[in-house]
């Protein structure tokens, strides 16, 4: 793994609060550049596999409507956890990330994200 990708993810374990998963996943091919979990039972390459199906169908969305429109990011809101789903600036790439909805400031969380989301595209 690239000293960015584990750069990347000790940030976001040690600075966002809540934490719980991460990965970096390519759009084209579905293949996971890293991932990391603080929880043994959840699987954030397992995770990325079908959020890969949401980043597609929202594409595929953007398209059927003939919006020219980018993916900036996709909340998901479980129970008691957030979901983001970050996408790249050239749609290559998403990183997604799993946090406990009671800890996570979602304000920070996203602009901790859009501060590596820049570097993606040219050090992956």
């Amino acid at each position: 793994m690239s000293d960015f990708l584990q750069n990347f993810q000790n940030d976001l374990k040690e600075n966002i609060n809540g934490f719980i998963a991460v990965s970096v996943t390519e759009v084209e091919t579905g293949m996971s550049y890293c991932s990391l979990s603080l929880n043994p039972n959840f699987d954030p390459e397992l995770a990325s596999a079908y959020n890969l199906e949401v980043v597609k169908a929202k594409l595929n969305a953007i398209k059927a409507l003939g919006l020219n429109q980018k993916i900036n990011d996709i909340l998901i809101t479980l129970t008691d956890q957030i979901h983001i789903i970050d996408v790249s600036e050239d749609g290559k790439y998403f990183i997604y990330l799993a946090v406990d909805a009671t800890k996570a400031n979602l304000g920070l969380t996203r602009a901790t994200l859009a501060k590596f989301k820049k570097d993606i595209i040219s050090k992956l």
